[in-house]
């Protein structure tokens, strides 16, 4: 039977890979979408991370259903046993794959989405509600109809606060020169702004972890360039993991070499510091936690993102209060419970708000919750696709296993057969190439537990817009 709505295009926010993932899945199916972008390309996030290498090789990181359409036109598909950084994987798959004519014509850049709600309907209004196209407006006025909504814009753009308390603290408004986002690219570009400088990293991520790394390594090579880091908890230990006993040795060698660091004393170690007050100083940006403080140039915020639903205001969602997901999906990732690897299969029916037609998918759909997997993203866009199509079948037949510590390729390779040492969420800045094993956790592209895949942290890493951290 069809509706009112069916001649209308489902409307796709954010081209990164689960956005571009949910593009291939409906076009598979046949369904009209519009893919709505902010940047002026797709992967608009992962680009500015771009210098960082994944922990997976590429067989890990491409969708299936988008690795069909590829297939079909003659792609010449990346050595499946070599690690991608952020750059290639935007250049030589995302890019790619929203060239392709299934997708191409349905993909607007510089569109900003500023709000969702129904065409003539506010929140308050029930009767007639399901019939009743959403409408979709964009930064530079245009309105747009839609059948449904898939909002996948991530969270890369609303990272979390320096402020221990969830607010900023005291003078953070004011102090935004003095900050750096997560993942600078020390070793290239951003080089010049903590060469020679004293710079305190925050977070006990991946990503901080691997931000340590590179600047204990530019801090050997220029004079008067020092390294902080500060925790809130009483320990490193989550940060360094399993190390030799990790199931995953990229992880486990990232945690040893950032002990190794810290212990010799060239990274000087702050736990228990819950960052308070920024003060500028004449000499700097004064530090405070209330009762100790340290003076630095530079401060690398790396703790984490946070998801916007300002987009969605007019729209019925039923938020956890806790989360910020969807209530059903909320005990299934939350992180007081569960690791990335626990995290129990879920897709239409744990993303299904009392808003009918609209899901948030990707990273967005785990609100705070750091346990979030490409895995678990790319999954997400087929259920939703199917249930989207009528398949309810296919959309409940969801097949995600994450184990909890993972299955491990040893030998990856990199573009030079060396491998990438210390790749933290990520992996390593692409031009550190040491010797040492990059582990894969299982399930990453096909969502079984016989298949490979990246784990990852995102509550110190990029957002779902580069697949959580990047893979």
């Amino acid at each position: 039977m069809t509706t009112p709505l069916d001649h209308l295009p489902v409307v796709i926010i954010g081209a990164g890979p689960v956005g571009l993932a949910a593009a291939a899945h409906l076009a598979e199916r046949g369904l009209p979408f519009v893919v709505l972008e902010a940047g002026d390309r797709p992967a608009a996030a992962i680009r500015e991370w771009g210098h960082v290498r994944l922990f997976s090789p590429w067989r890990y990181n491409i969708d299936t259903a988008a690795a069909k359409l590829l297939a079909d036109a003659g792609w010449n598909r990346p050595d499946d046993d070599r690690l991608p950084t952020g750059a290639q994987l935007a250049d030589d798959y995302l890019q790619p794959l929203a060239d392709l004519p299934a997708l191409r014509p349905h993909l607007r850049y510089g569109a900003r989405v500023t709000a969702i709600t129904r065409s003539g309907l506010d929140r308050l209004r029930t009767a007639g509600r399901a019939d009743t196209p959403f409408l979709i407006r964009l930064h530079h006025g245009d309105d747009i109809l839609a059948r449904a909504v898939i909002d996948a814009s991530g969270t890369w753009r609303t990272p979390n606060v320096l402020g221990a308390s969830g607010i900023p603290a005291h003078g953070e408004d004011t102090a935004t020169a003095h900050v750096t986002r997560a993942l600078p690219d020390v070793a290239g570009r951003d080089r010049a702004q903590f060469a020679g400088r004293r710079t305190l990293v925050a977070g006990a991520g991946h990503s901080a972890a691997n931000t340590l790394l590179t600047l204990a390594e530019l801090a050997e090579q220029e004079p008067g360039t020092t390294v902080t880091w500060a925790i809130r908890s009483s320990s490193p230990a989550r940060t360094y993991g399993g190390e030799s006993d990790d199931a995953l040795p990229a992880r486990g060698a990232l945690g040893s070499r950032l002990r190794a660091y810290v212990e010799s004393g060239a990274i000087i170690l702050l736990t228990g510091f819950g960052i308070r007050r920024l003060t500028t100083a004449a000499d700097g940006i004064e530090v405070s936690d209330g009762t100790r403080s340290v003076t630095v140039d530079r401060i690398v915020s790396a703790t984490g993102f946070r998801p916007d639903h300002t987009i969605s205001s007019e729209l019925r969602l039923d938020l956890d209060p806790i989360m910020g997901s969807t209530r059903a999906l909320a005990p299934l990732i939350d992180p007081n419970e569960h690791s990335c690897g626990t995290v129990p299969p879920h897709g239409a029916d744990e993303l299904t708000h009392p808003e009918p037609g609209y899901y948030a998918i990707g990273v967005k759909s785990y609100g705070r919750a750091p346990t979030f997997l490409l895995a678990t993203g790319y999954e997400q866009a087929r259920s939703v696709a199917a249930a989207l199509d009528g398949d309810w079948e296919a959309a409940r037949d969801v097949q995600l296993d994450l184990p909890e510590t993972g299955v491990c390729n040893s030998n990856p390779v990199l573009g030079d057969d060396t491998i990438a040492a210390g790749g933290g969420c990520c992996g390593t800045p692409a031009a550190t190439r040491e010797p040492v094993a990059v582990g894969l956790a299982t399930g990453v592209t096909g969502g079984l537990l016989r298949a490979p895949l990246t784990v990852i942290d995102v509550s110190d890493s990029p957002n779902e817009q580069a697949g959580g951290c990047c893979s």
